[in-house]
């Protein structure tokens, strides 16, 4: 097959040249399509209870995480320009399209009682703007009498207030959001540059569109800093424009035919899919050192290009197949974890991966067959180069120091081990971005002022009609509420029972010491007063309780903790709920958003624990297809684990948390760095097989060809993912700087722990198994007759079969 592929490659150039320019046009048109998901990323499948309930509350109560928060600090909003100015604040942001309501101190809402027809009536506090100060004063000691909003809408002792923007839920999840949040903001920042006054922003729709926004623009960032790491280390290693040029033009076409197939399979760019660019640009790039290497080195053994190209496509063809399969494999584990967002990733990654390898495969070899045979200085870095010291260095170690090589890393490990008991499992809903950056600082603003703004919802069905109303369930309610507020992370507790309580407050003229819940006598009296749910007026009570008055909900912010955090106080709450609420007579259901991410936390950690498992599985099943015996899977396997072992250490020793931003780095790194020892024990299988067994001789020979290669490529690559430590995400920050270590502690063990190995271990690894693997990667003796090429047809003649 491989000769097939030979004889194609050089002798068709021009079709396959033709025929990839056509397919990058097509792939190119389709990249245009490209775009920025704005959904909710789903961490659950949609038939977990914990979803299916979630879904459900929506469909009864609507989206907890539609609104928008604007919060300013300044005890003297209640002068007459400034409260003023905050009113035409409030109904400019009302009338932006995709605004449904506003909730402010302007614009407050009180229960009224309207005896003539025996109803409450809703009605604004503050219908216009004061006219004086007097105005003001005797609506601001208004506002104040009403509970309703302390600490909801206002902060007294500290002179905070908060806008509540509820965005409409169909801007939500579309490209119309970010105009939206930005009109809003825009209009928002108008006051406070006239005041001089912070303003800060938060809520679930605003950190959405912020983070996509910062997406967007890292995606551009990050290809750029990508290509030019790739280009800047091309050249320092060959020193030639050439081998810079046409690695660059594959790259390019790798990321165009990357996100073409992105919109092909229908998909959108996410945190994740959008690192997919820059990952294709440094894995393309390790390709291409592979294939250049060879040609180089074949080269100059022989001086013959055609041989030498040829060589590289069947030899250097076989072994990148493999380290390719196994990278992707990395990628690949990520299917099962059932999560939209990491199915995607790691299906348009792995494809892509196979892709960049063939298109490196075919592409190479055809530009450097129409280029001059490479002259003496473009071989010169297999000689005289820093790369040439650290191998020399690397052979010495190997054969005079290995048992320094053995203590040194024993010692690492126990030191490893002791980091690794330092790990431990976190996640925030809010925890990729770093905390200097001012999305983190608005969020701390409203923890301090309001206790948080992280939806948690609270369902009680009564399990009967009317069941809500009864003084009862009333008290039951109030408890709960009493009980929710013994938690510092959770604030003011919102729900029919501060409507009733508004209610009875208004029954007696709006005096604030009625604001309690009402007698059983008092409750039968103001049931008359409580409007029908049915009708289209404005009713607070919609937003509580069902058309039946069977089920009604009780809302809480939540600060941005952590899941154990979130765990703790749900494990808390449950034998509590219980002891207020019957079992038997009523359902309690604890959801919302920040419940939907604790257990998507913990199903996704779970997930990619298993994914690691199968990638490790995986790889394993990979090696022994190429080295068939055991004990060399067990070496192989060897200096790519203890770089896992020693990224866990580092986590712990950094404080970095278990959470699925950081445990996806193990199965891509793994993938990756067990290129090198493919590539490395290949190469000495046939040197043992040119030595006649020798296994010294083949351990040193093997070391010196392919450390040029493991060198160049750990360079690369460590640099390459080290790129995404500038990135504003916290887990992608962790992304780019643990794989960046896993990958250069991997590549130092491959070149000295792996030989040692070999040499230590000599007649136990080296069975007769390994000697005849399954699949053989580099043979001497399968070169196609070359006089079934001609790279450089003469005039009038078509090139020979």
């Amino acid at each position: 097959m491989w000769s097939f592929l030979v004889r194609h490659i050089l002798r068709d150039r021009v079709v396959i040249l033709i025929v990839i320019g056509i397919l990058t046009l097509f792939m190119g048109y389709k990249a245009r399509e490209v775009v920025l998901s704005y959904d909710m990323v789903r961490m659950l499948p949609a038939s977990d209870p914990t979803t299916i309930v979630y879904e459900n509350f929506k469909k009864q109560f609507g989206e907890d995480g539609t609104v928008m928060f604007i919060g300013i600090q300044d005890k003297n909003l209640f002068t007459l320009d400034k409260f003023n100015d905050w009113f035409d604040l409030s109904n400019k942001i009302r009338k932006i399209n995709g605004v449904e309501d506003v909730l402010s101190n302007t614009r407050l809402y009180k229960l009224q009682k309207n005896d003539s027809i025996k109803k409450f009536e809703f009605k604004p506090i503050c219908p216009v703007k004061p006219k004086n100060q007097q105005e003001l004063d005797s609506l601001k000691n208004e506002i104040y009498s009403l509970p309703l909003y302390d600490n909801l809408i206002f902060n007294r002792k500290t002179g905070a207030t908060i806008m509540m923007v509820t965005i409409n839920k169909n801007e939500i999840n579309s490209k119309r959001r970010v105009a939206l949040i930005h009109d809003i903001k825009a209009t928002a920042d108008s006051f406070g540059i006239k005041y001089h006054t912070g303003v800060h922003y938060s809520g679930l729709p605003y950190i959405r569109t912020i983070t996509s926004k910062k997406v967007e623009n890292e995606l551009k960032l990050f290809v750029l800093l990508a290509l030019l790491v790739a280009a800047v280390f091309l050249y320092i290693f060959f020193r030639s424009y050439k081998a810079v040029l046409f690695p660059m033009i594959i790259i390019v076409i790798s990321v165009i035919w990357a996100l073409g197939m992105i919109v092909l399979f229908g998909y959108k760019i996410t945190i994740l899919t959008g690192i997919i660019p820059p990952l294709i640009i440094v894995i393309g790039v390790e390709n291409c050192i592979f294939l250049l290497n060879k040609y180089h080195y074949e080269f100059r053994l022989h001086q013959n290009k055609a041989k030498s190209l040829s060589r590289v496509i069947e030899r250097i063809g076989k072994a990148n197949l493999l380290t390719n399969a196994a990278t992707a494999t990395g990628f690949a584990a990520f299917v099962i974890t059932n999560n939209k967002l990491l199915v995607e990733f790691g299906a348009i990654a792995s494809l892509n991966i196979m892709v960049v390898y063939l298109l490196s495969l075919t592409l190479v070899p055809i530009f450097f067959s129409y280029l001059k045979h490479p002259q003496t200085k473009d071989t010169r870095h297999l000689e005289a180069s820093l790369a040439k010291v650290i191998i020399d260095k690397a052979v010495i170690w190997v054969n005079t120091r290995r048992n320094t090589i053995y203590l040194l890393t024993g010692i690492f490990m126990l030191i490893a081990v002791i980091g690794v008991v330092r790990l431990h499992t976190s996640g925030r809903i809010v925890d990729d971005i770093p905390k200097r950056d001012a999305l983190y600082q608005d969020l701390l603003f409203f923890e301090k002022n309001f206790n948080g703004i992280m939806p948690l919802e609270i369902t009680v069905d009564t399990k009967r009609k009317k069941g809500v109303l009864t003084l009862a369930t009333l008290k039951r309610i109030d408890r709960l509420q009493d009980t929710l507020a013994t938690y510092p992370e959770l604030s003011k507790a919102l729900s029919i029972v501060e409507v009733i309580k508004t209610a009875k407050q208004a029954f007696y003229n709006g005096d604030p010491g009625y604001y309690s819940l009402p007698s059983s006598s008092e409750l039968t009296f103001m049931g008359s007063y409580i409007p029908d749910l049915k009708s289209k007026k404005k009713n607070l009570l919609k937003n509580f309780i069902d058309s039946n008055y069977r089920v009604t909900r009780i809302s809480v912010q939540m600060a941005n903790i952590g899941t154990k955090d979130i765990d703790r106080i749900q494990k808390s709450l449950k034998p509590k709920v219980d002891s207020i609420f019957n079992p038997a007579k009523y359902n309690v259901i604890i959801t919302g958003t920040s419940v939907v991410f604790l257990k998507g936390t913990n199903f996704l950690i779970k997930n990619l624990w298993e994914s690691i498992l199968l990638a490790v599985i995986v790889i394993a099943m990979l090696l022994a297809f190429l080295f068939t015996s055991w004990r060399m899977i067990l070496i192989s396997l060897v200096p790519n684990l203890i770089p896992q072992l020693m990224t866990a250490a580092l986590m712990g020793f950094a404080g970095i948390p278990i959470k699925p931003s950081t445990i996806l780095i193990f199965s891509i790194a793994l993938g990756i760095s067990v290129d090198n020892s493919i590539q490395y024990l290949s190469r000495y299988r046939l040197q043992l097989k040119h030595s006649h067994g020798d296994i010294p001789s083949s351990v040193i020979s093997a070391l010196k060809e392919t450390g040029y290669s493991m060198i160049y490529s750990s360079t690369v690559l460590f640099f390459g993912f080290g790129i995404f430590v500038l990135s504003s995400f916290g887990g992608t920050q962790a992304l780019g700087f643990l794989i960046s270590f896993t990958l250069l502690v991997a590549g130092l063990l491959n070149m000295f722990i792996l030989p040692s190995l070999l040499l230590t271990l000599d007649q136990w690894s080296t069975t007769k198994s390994f000697k005849k693997p399954i699949l053989e990667i580099y043979e001497d003796d399968d070169d196609i007759e070359l006089e079934e090429l001609s790279l450089e047809p003469k005039a009038g003649e078509e090139e020979k079969n």
